[in-house]
């Protein structure tokens, strides 16, 4: 397929005069444009859903997550990685981002550095990929070589491969157990894929991200309760968290905090089942890290 056919690299007839648009203009036709994007998403939730299972199957089982991409594409996957080990209380190595150009191109553009698919591979290859792992292929065209590469790879190692595209019949689809193709329509600026397809992206990445964490059990109804409370904001929202769930004083929480080493779930145990730290965390490792549960088990257990 030629570039210029794909829908991303048509011309929005919407914004033929944009050039010629006052400010007021600009801006409402933006966002008129950006209303669609929620309702292309919409329409691919089928396969996000997908995607969200077989991640989760896979982190149960010590996977990882690594999204591939090039320019913008892979800066989304940094957006999203990067956000993991401060709210959910990740390790660095659990969801991961391989960009094209190496770690400058998060900041710069490296040219060239995405039309080639064994730098793709060699790229994949070198952190260490395997069959237990999931690896994404962003790319708004669909037919980015960087991506296409390192799915290919992934693939023949056994790993589940999820590509992320803004075209129907997309290349990268090909390689990918769960092909998603969320169509935003072409840019008000032809061809600029960090508009709508960039913001599509960076949606579903959250939902994917934000589900299968809370289904590994690091939120309690919708609350943090795996936050990494390494700053102040942090520390004030794990106080919050654990005055909302039980409803102790601030003087209280922070208490219980100071016992946990500052770690969230053990504090709501402690004080929801009136029990040890030791308790608390040992409850919590054998509920497989759910709060819920291990408050379950204190409370529903015979005295």
């Amino acid at each position: 397929m030629e570039l210029f056919k794909l829908t991303t690299e048509q011309r929005n007839r919407n914004s033929m005069n944009l050039d010629q648009m006052s400010v007021g203009q600009m801006i409402k036709l933006i966002n008129e444009e950006d209303k669609k994007v929620a309702l292309a998403v919409e329409k691919v939730l089928p396969q996000v859903e997908t995607a969200i299972e077989a991640t989760h199957k896979a982190l149960k089982k010590g996977g990882r997550i690594f999204y591939v991409g090039a320019g913008t594409s892979g800066r989304v996957g940094v957006m999203d990685a990067s956000e993991c080990p401060p709210t959910f209380m990740t390790s660095p190595d659990m969801v991961q981002t391989v960009m094209a150009g190496g770690n400058n191109a998060f900041f710069q553009a490296v040219e060239g550095s995405e039309d080639h698919e064994a730098k793709g591979e060699t790229d994949v290859k070198d952190k260490g990929v395997t069959k237990k792992d999931v690896v994404f292929g962003i790319t708004a065209s669909g037919r980015t070589p960087y991506p296409i590469g390192a799915l290919k790879y992934a693939r023949k190692l056994g790993a589940y491969t999820v590509s992320l595209s803004c075209n129907d019949n997309s290349v990268i689809s090909q390689f990918a157990d769960c092909s998603i193709e969320v169509v935003v329509g072409p840019e008000i600026l032809t061809g600029s894929t960090r508009m709508k397809a960039a913001t599509a992206h960076k949606m579903i990445l959250n939902m994917i991200s934000t589900a299968v964490m809370v289904k590994l059990g690091k939120v309690y109804e919708n609350l943090m309760v795996d936050v990494h409370a390494s700053n102040y904001k942090l520390k004030e929202r794990a106080k919050t968290n654990i005055m909302e769930i039980t409803k102790v004083s601030y003087e209280k929480a922070e208490e219980v905090l100071k016992q946990t080493n500052h770690e969230v779930k053990p504090a709501i145990v402690m004080i929801e089942a009136d029990v040890s730290v030791e308790e608390a965390k040992a409850a919590i490792d054998n509920n497989n890290g759910f709060v819920r549960r291990a408050i379950d088990y204190f409370t529903e257990k015979p005295h």
